[in-house]
């Protein structure tokens, strides 16, 4: 285990279970804490660069410069009024927000936000508690909150919010499988699944032999696996269901999502469970791409910037650039439709991270096996797999287009038409719903999915009360139905005005 005697104040696996309880409860209270105020400080912050972007102000009058409205809207949410539909399953509505919102607060206590520090006389790790598999912790209560979405679009008894959920769930199978593939890269290179062995392994820059020349080379696996990096930060916005791949929320197709039918409390719970995921994955991005709690070069140069509190404060500024990147793309980018949505994450993201995987990993034994330096590996057989890889993306790209480099090629050379007409997609005619009226073909046969037009409008019935007993009709018994019904209509303005 030399990989962790970088640093004395590098905490290792044999550091966790030994505190006493009142640290652990201090710990415990103090994760709770940054939670909660980075789920505040994130909702204002995105408020803000939205707005930036938008070029508007956002918010500017609860507290210095808005910085307080999120909690004015917390408050706010916790007084109004708590809606329950009449068709809920009331257990399954009531457990639905908790059980998105635990999971969420459970997967932070694997996150290494510190090295060892004295608190209070006892030397203890800023880290709540660790394992060999922390990693997978994290996978697992991402898995486990999402059964607070399905459940709570279900209970609802509405169609909508179950559609949401029904979406959330294939959502989570698919971006979920991308995700643990993209760090999968990662433990290989850091032979460990811990969280703090694997701030450990990018303590240190990694010194590259090319061919006599020795100089040290980037630690942060951003750098030494960008492949995983992108596939990560992608499966992540679609794991926590956040712009461009919100749709389990999508306003303009499903009202609101799968939490159409929750208000007051119940509804902030979901609020606080999608930002506190928000913040996790953030957190994890920095712990296994970004260096962890180290500080970034130049401040590494600084003898004291990794030691004592100082941490804490690169480890913040890092889950605060990531959450940048969450905003930005919210600002930026249309939402996607959900086959494009789908198609993405199985046909590009599962297949690139599996060849990514297969590219590490032959790498990584090539370079053990012949003794080879990173330098003649790089070349040898990373530089040959990339260009098979491009050119592979390459030919499949050229064949995916063929057709439309086509069309614009005759469209170039002064063809009438630069795009063939449309395939008939439409589905076939179907039976006449009632004999059609006068000689005209029926409304029905032409395949579009259209109402009958041909009804007649039933009565109102605020203008049947209105009508005077022994008044004129427009039936023989006197009922005085329009058959329009539309106020304007001859019949009502007779019924209305007899002496007109």
């Amino acid at each position: 285990m030399t990989l962790l005697a970088v640093a004395a104040d590098q905490p290792t696996l044999e550091d966790f279970g030994r505190d006493v309880w009142w640290i652990v409860l201090l710990k415990i209270v103090g994760v709770f804490a940054v939670l909660v105020l980075m789920t505040l400080f994130a909702i204002v912050f995105e408020r803000k660069v939205v707005a930036r972007m938008q070029q508007r102000s956002g918010p500017n009058r609860v507290g210095p410069r808005g910085s307080l409205q999120s909690l004015a809207d917390g408050l706010k949410l916790a007084f109004k009024e708590d809606i329950m539909p009449a068709l809920a399953d009331r257990p399954v509505y009531f457990l639905a927000p908790v059980l998105a919102t635990v999971p969420a607060f459970l997967a932070f206590s694997v996150i290494p936000l510190g090295p060892m520090v004295s608190i209070f006389g006892q030397r203890t790790p800023l880290q709540l508690t660790d394992a060999p598999i922390g990693v997978l912790i994290v996978l697992a209560c991402s898995a486990m909150g999402i059964y607070g979405i399905v459940l709570g679009g279900w209970a609802s008894g509405s169609t909508y919010p179950l559609l949401g959920s029904l979406r959330s769930a294939a959502q989570m199978v698919s971006y979920e499988i991308a995700m643990g593939l993209s760090i999968v890269a990662v433990f290989l290179y850091a032979g460990s699944m811990s969280t703090s062995e694997i701030v450990a392994a990018q303590a240190d820059g990694n010194q590259v032999s090319f061919f006599g020349l020795d100089f040290t080379g980037p630690s942060w696996f951003a750098v030494l696996l960008p492949v995983s990096f992108v596939i990560y930060v992608i499966a992540v916005v679609g794991e926590t269901n956040r712009a461009p791949f919100d749709l389990p929320e999508a306003e303009s197709e499903l009202v609101g999502g799968f939490h159409t039918e929750y208000s007051s409390l119940k509804f902030a719970l979901f609020f606080l469970a999608e930002y506190i995921n928000m913040v996790t994955v953030s957190a994890l991005a920095a712990t296994l791409f970004l260096g962890g709690w180290r500080a970034p070069w130049p401040l590494s140069i600084w003898d004291g910037a990794n030691s004592g509190w100082w941490p804490l404060l690169w480890f913040f500024l890092k889950v605060t650039a990531a959450l940048f990147v969450f905003i930005w793309l919210r600002g930026t980018l249309p939402r996607l439709r959900y086959d494009q949505f789908m198609r993405f994450g199985w046909k590009v993201l599962v297949p690139t991270a599996l060849v990514w995987i297969v590219v590490v990993a032959t790498m990584r034994t090539v370079s053990r096996e012949a003794d080879l330096s990173t330098g003649q590996v790089a070349l040898f057989v990373g530089v040959p797999i990339a260009l098979l890889v491009l050119a592979g993306l390459a030919i499949a790209s050229r064949m995916s287009n063929r057709d439309t480099r086509i069309m614009a090629e005759q469209a170039a050379a002064g063809a009438v038409r630069a795009t063939e007409p449309d395939a008939e997609v439409l589905p076939p005619a179907g039976p006449r719903r009632r004999p059609a009226q006068g000689t005209g073909p029926s409304r029905a046969e032409g395949g579009f999915p259209v109402p009958p037009m041909d009804l007649t409008v039933p009565p109102s019935p605020r203008l049947r009360r209105a009508e005077p007993v022994g008044a004129p009709a427009g039936r023989p018994d006197g009922s005085g139905v329009v058959s329009s019904g539309r106020r304007g209509s001859t019949a009502t303005r007779a019924q209305e005005d007899p002496d007109g």
